[in-house]
C-alpha cells in the first residue's frame, strides 16, 4: 500500500511540475527551503549528540501552539534535544526565532528518500505531529525503526472529515502507525476513531493554543502606540483574506465620520497580497502607512496602518479596542481568535468560522464575541465603538474563557511520558 502511495505521489508531483515552477518563479512561493524539502539535510542542522524529538508544526499557528510544549519538554527532559520542522516559510521564520536555526528545518516531501534522509540524520526517539498531519510514509518509516509517534493537538475540520471518512480503508492503515492521538475535543476524538484511529489510542487533552501566552511588548507595538492620537479608537484586522479587505475598508469609511481619529491596522494573511492590499487602500482615497516603510514617527489618525510583515500581529492585538479575525467574512473558515482574547480585546467575526468551530462555540456560549455579516459589519463596528461598556465586557469575558481552558500543555506532557520512557519496538 505504501509503495503504491509513493508511486502515485511521485506521479502527481511530476504532472504538476509546471504549476509548481510557475508558483516558484512568478510568486516566489515554495522556493525557500526547496533543497530541504527534497531531502537534503542542511549543514546548519546540528546532529543530535544523544536522543532527540522531532516535532512538526505546519505554519505560524502550529509553531505558536507547540512553543510552550517545547519549553516544558526541554525542562522535563534536558538530555533530549528537540528539532522542529515546518511546511511554510512564515512558520519556518518564527520557528527559527523561537528555537534556533540549528534546530529547525523544512518538512521533507512525503517521499521515501526524502523522509529517510531526516530520519537517518536525526534518529528521533519520538515524532510529534501537530494537529492533522497524517503523512503516510513519514508515519510508516518512523514506526518501522521503533520511533514513538504521536499526534498532538489533533483536530479534524468540518471540511476534511468527509474526505478522510471516504478513504477510511486507507487511513486506517496509516493511523495504525501512530501510538497516541491527543485530540483537542471529544468531537475531534470521535472523528479520529471514525476515520480509523485505534479507539484505545485516542484521548482528549484540550487545545494547546489556550496555553499560548502574550508576547512581550514589541518595539513596533510601542512605537505604533506612541504614534496614534491618545484615546483614538484602534481597530486591528488580522489574517485577512481575499474579498475581506473591501468590506473592512468600507466599514472603516462608515466609522470615520463619527470617529475621525480612528486607526485601522490591516494585516493580510498572505505576504504575496501585501502590495495588492496597499493599492486597494489607496484606491479608496485612504491614507496608507506601511510597516515596511518603518513605524510612523507622527500621529496617524484616520489612516490604515498596513502590517506588511510576518510574525508581528500578535503583539499588535494588545493595542486594539476591537479586533477582527479574518477568514470569517468569506467562506474560508476563520483563523485563531485566541491571540486577541488573551489581551481581553473585544472580538468581532464574520459568519464563517468552521475551522475553529469548538473555540468559537465556547466563546459564543460565553457571550464573548460579536458575529457580523458583510452587510452589517460597518454598523456593528459603530455600535461597539459607541458602547465602551459593551466592548469592555466582551473583552473581559473573552480573557476569562481563555484562562479557564488553559492546561492542555501539562496534560499533553503527562500523556507523552510513557512513550518517552518505553518506546515501541521496531517493526
Amino acid at each position: 500500500m505504501f509503495l503504491l502511495y509513493s508511486l502515485l505521489l511521485a506521479a502527481v508531483a511530476l504532472v504538476s511540475l509546471p504549476w509548481w515552477a510557475v508558483q516558484m518563479l512568478r510568486l516566489g512561493k515554495y522556493r525557500t527551503g526547496l533543497a530541504e524539502r527534497l531531502g537534503f539535510v542542511p549543514a546548519r542542522l546540528q546532529k543530535p549528540a544523544a536522543s532527540c524529538i522531532w516535532i512538526h508544526a505546519v505554519s505560524v499557528g502550529e509553531v505558536l501552539a507547540v512553543s510552550r510544549l517545547v519549553t516544558e519538554l526541554r525542562n522535563a527532559y534536558p538530555e533530549i534535544e528537540i528539532f522542529v520542522s515546518t511546511t511554510t516559510a512564515t512558520g519556518q521564520r518564527l520557528a527559527r526565532e523561537r528555537f534556533g536555526e540549528a534546530r529547525c528545518f523544512f518538512m521533507p516531501l512525503d517521499l521515501g528518500f526524502a523522509v529517510r534522509a531526516y530520519l537517518n540524520a536525526l534518529q528521533p526517539r519520538m515524532l510529534l505531529l501537530a494537529e492533522t498531519e497524517f503523512w503516510p510514509n513519514l508515519l510508516h518509516l518512523a514506526r518501522q525503526r521503533g520511533t514513538s509517534v504521536a499526534i498532538v493537538n489533533a483536530r479534524i475540520s468540518d471540511r476534511s472529515f468527509p474526505r478522510y471518512r471516504r478513504f477510511h480503508w486507507f487511513f486506517r492503515r496509516v493511523l495504525a502507525n501512530v501510538d497516541l492521538f491527543l485530540a483537542q475535543t471529544s468531537a475531534d476524538a470521535e472523528r479520529l476513531r471514525a476515520i480509523g484511529a485505534p479507539t484505545e489510542r485516542v484521548r482528549v487533552s484540550g487545545n494547546l493554543k489556550f496555553d499560548i501566552r502574550p508576547p512581550a511588548t514589541t518595539r513596533l507595538a510601542q512605537e505604533l502606540r506612541a504614534a496614534i492620537v491618545e484615546d483614538a479608537p484602534v481597530i486591528v484586522c488580522g489574517s485577512t483574506a481575499e474579498g475581506e479587505e473591501e468590506i473592512l475598508l468600507e466599514a472603516f469609511s462608515q466609522v470615520l465620520p463619527q470617529f475621525p481619529a480612528t486607526v485601522m491596522v490591516l494585516a493580510p494573511r498572505h505576504p504575496e497580497r501585501f502590495n495588492k492590499v496597499a493599492d486597494l487602500i489607496a484606491s479608496r482615497g485612504l491614507t496608507c502607512v506601511k510597516r515596511s516603510s518603518g513605524t510612523p514617527g507622527a500621529p496617524v489618525p484616520s489612516s490604515v496602518f498596513l502590517l506588511d510583515s510576518v510574525g508581528e500581529l500578535a503583539s499588535i492585538y494588545a493595542l486594539a479596542d476591537i479586533a477582527f479575525v479574518g477568514g470569517s467574512l468569506v467562506p474560508i473558515g476563520g483563523h485563531n481568535i485566541l491571540e486577541p482574547a488573551q489581551y481581553g480585546t473585544a472580538i468581532i467575526l464574520g459568519p464563517h468560522t468552521f475551522n475553529f468551530r469548538e473555540i468559537v462555540s465556547i466563546f459564543s456560549a460565553g457571550s464573548a464575541l460579536c458575529i457580523a455579516t458583510p452587510e452589517n459589519f460597518g454598523s456593528r463596528l459603530l455600535e461597539l465603538l459607541k458602547n465602551a461598556e459593551e466592548r469592555k465586557q466582551l473583552g473581559l469575558r473573552a480573557k476569562e474563557l481563555f484562562t479557564q481552558h488553559a492546561g492542555a500543555t501539562q496534560r499533553t506532557l503527562h500523556a507523552l511520558r510513557p512513550l518517552l520512557q518505553h518506546p515501541p519496538e521496531k517493526l
